[in-house]
């Protein structure tokens, strides 16, 4: 007899959980693959300390291939889903493509940036949801402080030493409090010029800073917030971004070069293909987990909107706590439907509290419902991530003792530029690559102030890769209808081999973007390490003026994936 056929897609904290428990309830009797864009599983909440150079990239990443035994690891991104045929079809790293069967499907594919109708916003922010954006952050906000260091106009220090993040949910609240120190340190060791001291903003449209938790630990986060220097708005957000700054909703200009996007997420838009009853964005399923009249077809975590049985009339918020869990219990159910485990289960949860990293000793958690501040409460935040991560404890643990004793290195690697990690993507697990097959965005999408190094050099580029851009025949969107019955969600493509002349030596003068010099930049980038843009189909020769931005309303999202 030949052994059943489990496919899960995603390896986030819900795919991650659901492949591991999977991994140990069949014991081998069932094939179990895991399509996954990375070969790691990503533990998020570590992120902004990534971020602020506090952990090294690696330290918050845990193998896939190393740590699911008796799991098939496919890279690749999905492309259609045939739930007649129960195939699947993919679209792998290099641009190669496949197709993988199943008797049982688990949709874990996890979420994505939060987008709003908001003018600019697309073109000039960057996200906070996969690594490729925390490296781009951090070489970010030290490219911009070492140019303020040197910048002789006080307007423009000022400008390149203001960094505004959008959103006080835990995300927004622990990138502003890391980003803070992560500045502050840099000042110290090289003053600017004209005496200024960095200013991080949070703004947000909610009444108080991390509205999710209780009110008494929104109360310390706020004072710890302020203390440090973080200039915090509440019932305050972005009205348009623009290359020079932003424009508040209270009418204030903020001029800035950097504009971080954590207002929260929304479900990836794979399962808006299926054409299955849905809820804001997610896909309903039963308490079992399980989608009401496709008994092979399993949905956890952020894509699925689960019943809360201890709210009755209520979905379960899209937090990792929640991902976490709904993993276990979509493996046992899924186990107990192939007749490889126990009876089936509902989903049922207790609230164990959550917790928010300040930086430093600072944190603001409530295990339990215990509500602790200060010191007592990072050393809880400390020992819940380390005990929450599948991997990597004593290297983790080891980054935070060297941290504690040596100060941080504050340098540019130079790995992602901005329009590698442009904000309107499919996949903010990974960097965009010029010349790859199969991109999202086009080589030469610009996304955030100073995109592809454009405004820190103030040499006037402008954002490209907004939601007005016209997009290839060849590649609809991850999430909106293709030619057949689901969607087409290209790969994320690699570099393709170039020959010797289009090496960044060999390269012709003709093939070289207008107005950029072969030698490198002032900054640092090399001006061949940034893609050529050659006009996308549908888009405007240059001199012509662009077509405006399409507007478009996401569902509406009532949490940004926690930090618990």
């Amino acid at each position: 007899m030949s052994r059943p056929r489990i496919l899960i897609i995603g390896a986030g904290f819900a795919g991650y959980r659901t492949a591991r428990t999977l991994s140990r309830l069949t014991r081998g009797r069932a094939h179990i693959t895991l399509l996954n864009p990375t070969d790691y599983f990503l533990y998020l909440p570590l992120l902004p300390q990534v971020a602020a150079g506090i952990l090294e990239p690696r330290r918050v990443t845990v193998s896939l291939s190393d740590s699911l035994p008796n799991v098939r690891l496919v890279l690749g991104e999905a492309d259609r889903i045939d739930l007649d045929d129960r195939t699947l079809h993919y679209t792998g790293p290099e641009g190669d493509s496949g197709t993988l069967s199943y008797d049982r499907l688990v949709l874990a594919a996890g979420s994505v940036n939060k987008l709003l109708p908001i003018p600019g916003v697309a073109e000039h922010a960057h996200g906070f949801r996969g690594l490729p954006e925390a490296l781009y952050l951090r070489d970010h906000v030290t490219r911009q402080v070492e140019l303020a260091a040197s910048a002789d106009d006080p307007g423009t220090c000022a400008a390149r030493c203001t960094f505004v993040v959008v959103g006080a949910g835990y995300t927004g609240t622990e990138v502003a409090a890391h980003g803070q120190m992560f500045t502050d340190a840099q000042v110290r060791k090289h003053p600017l010029r004209q005496g200024m001291r960095p200013r991080w903003m949070l703004l947000d449209v909610a009444p108080r800073v991390l509205p999710e938790m209780d009110e008494k630990l929104s109360a310390t986060a706020d004072r710890v917030l302020r203390q440090r220097g973080v200039d915090v708005r509440m019932g305050t957000s972005v009205k348009e971004a623009t290359h020079e700054g932003v424009v508040l909703t209270d009418g204030e200009f903020v001029a800035t070069r950097t504009l971080v996007w954590c207002v929260g997420v929304r479900p990836d838009p794979l399962v808006e293909s299926l054409g299955l009853p849905m809820e804001k964005g997610r896909l309903l399923v039963d308490p079992h987990l399980r989608v009401p009249g496709r008994p092979e077809l399993f949905a956890c975590g952020d894509v699925a909107a689960v019943p809360d049985l201890e709210n009755p009339g209520s979905y379960t918020p899209m937090t990792a706590q929640h991902a976490w869990r709904h993993g276990k219990v979509a493996a046992e159910n899924v186990a107990a439907s192939l007749g490889l485990g126990g009876a089936h289960k509902p989903y049922r949860h207790r609230d164990l509290g959550f917790v928010v990293d300040l930086g430093g000793a600072k944190a603001a958690a409530n295990p339990l419902g215990v509500a602790l501040s200060g010191v007592p409460a990072g050393a809880v935040t400390r020992g819940y991530h380390l005990a929450a991560m599948p991997g990597n404890r004593v290297r983790v643990a080891a980054d935070w003792l060297l941290d504690a004793v040596l100060p941080r290195q504050a340098v540019q690697l130079g790995l992602v530029r901005s329009w590698s990690v442009p904000l309107d993507t499919s996949s903010p697990e990974v960097a965009r690559v010029p010349g790859g097959p199969g991109r999202r965005q086009e080589a030469n999408a610009r996304s955030g102030p100073g995109a592809a190094l454009a405004a820190d050099t103030d040499d006037g580029g402008t954002g490209g890769g907004g939601p007005g851009r016209a997009r290839p025949q060849n590649e609809p969107a991850k999430g909106q209808p293709g030619s057949g019955a689901t969607q087409v969600r290209p790969g994320s493509g690699a570099a393709e081999p170039r020959s010797e002349s289009d090496t960044p030596k060999g390269r012709p003068a003709a093939d070289r973007p207008r107005g950029e010099p072969a030698e490198n930049r002032p900054d640092g980038e090399p001006a061949e390490s940034r893609p050529a843009p050659a006009p996308a189909p549908g888009r405007p020769p240059p001199g012509h003026p662009a077509p405006g931005p399409v507007k478009r309303t996401d569902p509406p999202d009532d949490s940004a994936k926690g930090d618990s």
